[in-house]
């Protein structure tokens, strides 16, 4: 099986085009915060023969297989082992100040999902484990084994907007007083245990969907990195620079809407009759609300489906 077999990219033509003014000036440099198995950043340093690539990722098998398959670019690449909200740090250790583009693909990747042993998909048996870095953390199953009922309750609402989640909490708690839960299909029969048949009939998608979301979530601190990369991407980026941002779920893509809306709001207070240089806004948005995939390539790849892209322009510096 070949990545491509594996891995189709999302939305890979619309990225490219919204980036490619900022990455067609000399010397451009791009980072693809969320490197995966690559493919962004491959089409990327096709289509634009000048750019160096910053490659960011957690999970040293992605990062493996994107050195593989940009290994034909040569010194334009630079993989870094690190979590996205470590990009001021990454592109200092390479000399880097500013940038020209910046891409985030967000949630749990293909290569995640595909592997059955990382536990990812609930529709695979495998041991809980969730973890992006496989060389650091917290597991799911330590989360499912050590959190107290109410701390359960509160990431299965709150990362996986669960309505179900006192009582998903509950049966936890009596299953593992009996065993530990270590492997995603005990996790599954619990959940559907515990779901009432009328609701099994009437909810949309898996009974645990929404908790091994919030699971992942959790383990991985996605949305407190993410609150921290969003800001620190922003300022890396040269005037002219252009990011773009695709989210899966919901919590991700109200967290990107709020940060680029702050960043391209004028900070003049109300009143004033002219608005000064200084309280002009730092970016404009490039999309009007969240970009969709298109039916055909939903149909094309699936995993398309979720997908909300934002993007942005740096307009000018900071006051």
């Amino acid at each position: 099986m070949t990545n491509d077999d594996i891995h189709t990219p999302v939305l890979l033509d619309r990225c490219v085009e919204l980036l490619a003014p900022a990455l067609q000036r000399e010397g451009a440099v791009v980072v693809d915060a969320t490197e995966g198995m690559g493919g962004h950043s491959e089409a990327l340093l096709e289509r634009f023969p000048g750019v160096r690539l910053v490659g960011l990722d957690r999970d040293t098998d992605a990062l493996r297989i994107a050195g593989e398959r940009l290994a034909r670019f040569g010194d334009r690449v630079a993989l870094v082992h690190t979590v996205y909200d470590g990009i001021r740090e990454a592109l200092d250790s390479l000399g880097i100040r500013r940038v020209d583009g910046i891409l985030f693909d967000l949630g749990v990747s293909s290569l995640q999902l595909d592997e059955a042993d990382r536990g990812f998909a609930y529709a695979q048996d495998a041991p809980l484990d969730m973890r992006m870095d496989q060389t650091a953390g917290t597991t799911a199953a330590d989360i499912l084994a050590t959190y107290s009922e109410g701390n359960l309750r509160r990431i299965f609402e709150r990362y996986g907007e669960e309505k179900l989640a006192g009582r998903y909490a509950r049966a936890i708690i009596e299953a593992r007083g009996r065993a530990p839960l270590t492997r995603s299909g005990e996790l599954v029969d619990v959940l559907i245990a515990a779901t009432p048949v009328a609701v099994q009939r009437d909810r949309a998608g898996h009974p645990a969907k929404r908790v091994f979301q919030a699971l992942r979530i959790e383990v991985n601190a996605e949305l407190a990195v993410l609150e921290r990369a969003l800001p620190a991407a922003l300022e890396a980026l040269a005037v002219g620079g252009r990011i773009v941002v695709m989210s899966y779920q919901s919590l991700e893509d109200r967290a990107v809407k709020r940060v680029l809306a702050e960043a391209s709001s004028s900070t003049a207070p109300s009143g004033l009759p002219v608005e000064l240089p200084e309280h002009a806004p730092r970016f404009r948005l490039l999309v009007r609300g969240a970009e969709l995939a298109s039916e055909e390539e939903r149909e094309r790849n699936p995993r398309a489906t979720p997908v909300r892209l934002r993007a942005a322009e740096r307009m000018r510096e900071a006051s």
